[in-house]
């Protein structure tokens, strides 16, 4: 394994940035969606489970409902019997409706834009609120997930115990207007190279250069 001998913090993320750049220069949103409400029912969806999962639900579910005025009026128990798949459905399930009825109630149909209000939607956390904020509306955010807070701590980008620091150290270290690409380039990269399991960061483009030396116990 080579390495370089010295680097500073900025070569090190400027480097990280062509890396990421050169293997993902497009960079596909990887759940499905229509707009920003499906979007958010499919990101909330995504909690501990895949996309590939919630790929697989979400046309029945938006074919039955596609819009919070329609899923309103769906019955919980329907849409917990087509949600299943994904995993905690009772609890996801209820959010879904009652997020509807709130963005009917409180925001006229209409998915807001702010974080403060996203995040006061049932089911929707900073971190959601941040995918749809990025995905869907262009707004520079870093969606931190346990992919990418372990990424984080095997680049040496950050040593913090939980997502929220990492997100915050992240965001120190890389320049706003990449936030939202490198939040999915990352997620790509890792799924690619740098997975949970299996990794090998002798060949990892990036942990064979900057990896902690614990990866290669």
């Amino acid at each position: 394994m080579e390495k370089p001998a010295k680097f500073t913090k900025k070569e090190k993320v400027a480097d990280i940035i062509k890396i990421l750049e050169k293997e993902f220069p497009e960079i596909p949103i990887p759940l499905d969606h229509t707009d920003s409400y499906t979007l958010l029912v499919a990101v909330l969806l995504s909690a501990q489970c895949t996309d590939v999962r919630v790929n697989q639900v979400t046309p029945a579910l938006f074919k039955l409902a596609n819009n919070p005025y329609t899923m309103a009026e769906v019955p919980v128990e329907d849409i917990k019997a087509i949600i299943r798949p994904c995993g905690l459905s009772p609890r996801k399930s209820q959010a879904i409706s009652d997020l509807s009825k709130i963005l009917i109630n409180k925001h006229g149909g209409i998915v807001p834009q702010s974080f403060e209000d996203l995040e006061a939607l049932p089911g929707v956390g900073h971190k959601t609120a941040s995918v749809v904020m990025a995905q869907a509306f262009g707004v520079p955010a870093f969606p931190v997930d346990t992919h990418i807070h372990r990424l984080a701590w095997r680049w040496k980008l950050s040593a913090a115990k939980n997502v929220v620091q990492t997100e915050k150290d992240l965001k120190r270290l890389f320049p706003k207007e990449k936030w939202n690409d490198l939040h999915l380039q990352i997620i790509y990269f890792g799924r690619k190279f740098c997975t949970a399991r299996g990794h090998d960061p002798k060949v990892c483009p990036i942990c064979s250069k900057y990896g902690r030396k614990e990866l290669f116990k």
